[in-house]
């Protein structure tokens, strides 16, 4: 577990505990004259390693620019798989919007809209394209690890860019990221930027299915579907789209992630990612509420993650605690909650 904060220019920082489970990374252009703050933190549950990994990223692509990324793992390697993402797709991202740049494309994007009804800017379709690309590229990688066995292995990601007024928000599995935003009425409010892609999504399962994967549920967890082979009672993927995990990418998993827009707008505060191992116990306005009450930028998440932690000891007493990690990403200055109730 641990919190990676610093101004140091153009470097890298982890955590100092070893398990190097998050970095931050904050470039010489962010430091000029405007304060960028942003906070991380992961602590390992009760099963085992951690197979959590989170990066921040502020300075990047632009000196409004900021990447951050949650990539949960699952399976024998899932562990490795995730930092593997953390340290790879960053650049690899950066590198597909930097050769994408220079190829002139026909785009038809008569029918996209932001969540406000606007329509998202030319720079958005960049970072989708590019996004797209180096998901796609980094799926290849992991399966090219020679001494790495993804069969039944792999990881999921939340990705939010941030390019000035821009964010772009990239999904691929059960991680969720949220926005938090002021209501003059009422204080700060959640808004969910992505969908939790399980195989009980109605569009996911028809997917899966169409590739004669099986979505079905165990009966001692009725509510949790996975995924199984079409003759083989494995190997039971509770989230429907994922890198790695290459015995099911014949049979309805995909790393294509879901990729939506967002204009930020001067209500809009932060921006949270977090694994699921938080959302499983907290609700998107819990988790918004906690980070507008925190003592500063700097402790929100790990306020979140030691909230999370407690709600798995209070509301399942008889189940390990999950993995809890949580980025946020502050837009602006930081106010409390009561600072906007009339």
């Amino acid at each position: 577990m641990g919190i990676c904060i610093s101004s140091a220019s153009s470097e890298i920082h982890q955590a100092d505990d070893g398990l190097e489970n998050v970095m931050h990374v904050q470039e010489t252009i962010v430091s000029h004259g405007i304060e960028k703050l942003g906070s991380l933190y992961s602590k390992e549950g009760s099963k085992g390693v951690n197979q959590d990994a989170a990066v921040l990223h502020q300075g990047y692509g632009m000196e409004h620019g900021a990447f951050c990324g949650v990539f949960d793992g699952h399976g024998k390697n899932g562990h490795i798989v995730s930092k593997i993402v953390r340290n790879t797709l960053p650049s690899l991202l950066l590198n597909q919007k930097n050769a994408s740049a220079k190829m002139k494309t026909v785009r038809d994007h008569n029918n996209e809209k932001a969540d406000d009804g606007l329509a998202p800017s030319e720079g958005f379709h960049k970072w989708k394209e590019a996004c797209i690309s180096a998901f796609k590229e980094m799926d290849k990688e992991i399966k090219i690890q020679g001494s790495l066995d993804c069969s039944c292995s792999g990881a999921t990601a939340v990705v939010v860019l941030r390019q000035g007024d821009d964010l772009i928000i990239a999904n691929l599995g059960d991680s969720r990221a949220v926005l938090g935003r002021i209501n003059h009425q009422i204080g700060i409010m959640p808004v969910q930027l992505t969908t939790d892609l399980k195989p009980g999504v109605p569009g996911e399962a028809e997917r899966i299915r169409k590739c004669n994967g099986r979505v079905l549920a165990l009966k001692e967890e009725p509510h949790i579907h996975r995924v199984w082979l079409p003759h083989e009672d494995s190997p039971g993927l509770a989230m429907s789209r994922a890198f790695g995990d290459f015995i099911l990418k014949n049979h309805g998993i995909i790393s294509l992630p879901d990729i939506s827009y967002h204009r930020v707008t001067s209500k809009d505060q932060f921006v949270v990612l977090a694994s699921d191992g938080v959302w499983d116990v907290l609700s998107n306005k819990e988790v918004v509420s906690i980070i507008s009450t925190a003592d500063s930028e700097l402790a929100a998440a790990k306020s979140v993650v030691e909230a999370a932690t407690a709600a798995w000891k209070r509301k399942f007493t008889s189940s390990k605690v999950d993995d809890c990690t949580v980025v946020c990403l502050f837009l602006q200055k930081r106010k409390q909650q009561s600072d906007f109730i009339f």
